[in-house]
C-alpha cells in the first residue's frame, strides 16, 4: 500500500521503516521537507504526501495535529484510512491537550469523511515496530467507528509484526481517550521499570467452556 506518514520524528520514521521493510511504498510528510533530509527515507510536502497515500498516518505532535490536518484540507482527505498515533501532552508532560476528549475524537468530528482509527499509542517506538523482541507478546488496541478502516489497520499491524491474537478492538473511535491517557501510566511503568521498551497485556479469566 502507498502509506504517507505525516511526521518525521521517531515514531514515524520507526512506522516508515517498518513498512517498507514489509514491502509497502511509503512517504513522510513534512512542512519543510527541504529541512529533513538525510533520513533515509523519502520525504514531501504535507500536501504532496496527502495526494499520495492510500493510508495515512498522523505521527505529529498531538496539540497541534488538527490544525495540521486542516491546513491539507478535509476535501483532501475525504474517504482516506488515516491512522492516529498521536497523543497531546503539555511541554512538560504533565498534562493532556484534550483531557476531557481524545485526539482521535477531534480528528473524526473535524473530518467525518475521512475514516480515523486509533491505534499504537500505548507504547514507544521501538515497541511498534519489533512487538515480538520483548519477553512475550503484549496487545495493542483499536478504536474507531469504520469496521473496514479497523481491518485495514489491523493487517498493517500484522506487517509490522503484531498478530491477530496480540490485536484488541476496544470499540468506537470514543474509546481512544482510554488509549492516549493511558500515557500517565506508560510514563509511571518506564520510571519502575527504568525503560520505556515495554508493552502491556490484557489477560483475561478462561472461560467456563475451556475448563
Amino acid at each position: 500500500m502507498r502509506i504517507g506518514l505525516l511526521g518525521t520524528g521517531n515514531v514515524a520514521r520507526a512506522l516508515a521503516h517498518g513498512w517498507r521493510a514489509a514491502g509497502h511504498d511509503v512517504l513522510l510528510g513534512s512542512r519543510r521537507p527541504e529541512e529533513r533530509t538525510g533520513l533515509g527515507l523519502p520525504v514531501a510536502g504535507l500536501d504532496e504526501t496527502a495526494a499520495h497515500a492510500e493510508v495515512l498516518v498522523n505521527a505529529t505532535p498531538g496539540g497541534v495535529s488538527v490544525d495540521l490536518l486542516r491546513s491539507i484540507g478535509a476535501p483532501a482527505l475525504a474517504g482516506t484510512l488515516l491512522i492516529d498515533v498521536g497523543v497531546g501532552l503539555s511541554d512538560d508532560f504533565s498534562a493532556l491537550t484534550h483531557p476531557n476528549s481524545s485526539l482521535g475524537e477531534l480528528i473524526q468530528e473535524a473530518f467525518p469523511l475521512t475514516p480515523v482509527v486509533k491505534t499504537l499509542c500505548t507504547m514507544d517506538s521501538t515497541t511498534m515496530t519489533a512487538p515480538g523482541e520483548l519477553t512475550e507478546p503484549g496487545t495493542v488496541f483499536l478504536s474507531g467507528d469504520d469496521a473496514e478502516a479497523k481491518r485495514t489497520t489491523g493487517r498493517l499491524l500484522t506487517d509490522l509484526g503484531w498478530p491477530e491474537s496480540s490485536q484488541l478492538d476496544i470499540g468506537g473511535i470514543t474509546t481512544a481517550r482510554g488509549q492516549e491517557h493511558f500515557a500517565f501510566l506508560f510514563m509511571g511503568i518506564a520510571g519502575g521499570v527504568g525503560s520505556h521498551t515495554f508493552n502491556i497485556k490484557v489477560v483475561t479469566r478462561p472461560s467456563e467452556d475451556t475448563l
